[in-house]
């Protein structure tokens, strides 16, 4: 598996991804536009903001989606996201353990933070297993029944 700048291709397989405006709230927040179309996923996605990775097979089939950038003086993982027919094969773990390797040298940390909802039980768990611990955030959650994690490269 290898962690890639994200094409075209792989923002048209994404889209399929998200079959109803439920889902895409809980894995992109409250901000994204739905219905959406090419411009408004690429638009609220921020990818000329943020750096964005595909996650992909060695066959090149796109397995995976995330974003990093400086929250906090912490490298924050955002829009995590594993192909529908991928998941429960650690997936999670390869996008999240790349994702992790590329963002903290290049922000200058040693920590990393994202935000999960509570409900979202097995990525919870995914996290946790990837050494992910709850923590307090000091600023106003961005959506409500969110849980705020920190993981410290030791």
């Amino acid at each position: 598996m290898e962690l890639i700048k994200v094409t075209e291709s792989h923002l048209q397989s994404m889209m399929e991804w998200f079959p109803d405006q439920q889902t895409l709230k809980d894995w992109a927040g409250p901000g994204f536009r739905y219905p959406y179309d090419e411009m408004t996923f690429r638009e609220d996605l921020n990818l000329d903001q943020l750096v964005s990775r595909a996650l992909v097979s060695d066959g090149g089939e796109l397995l995976g989606f995330g974003q990093f950038y400086s929250r906090l003086g912490r490298c924050h993982l955002g829009r995590l996201v594993v192909n529908p027919g991928c998941r429960g094969q650690g997936v999670v773990d390869e996008l999240i353990n790349q994702l992790a390797a590329l963002g903290m040298p290049a922000l200058q940390t040693t920590e990393c933070s994202l935000f999960v909802l509570q409900h979202n039980r097995a990525a919870v768990h995914a996290y946790q297993r990837n050494g992910f611990e709850q923590a307090d955030y000091p600023e106003q959650s961005p959506m409500d029944n969110c849980i705020y994690m920190v993981k410290t490269e030791r």
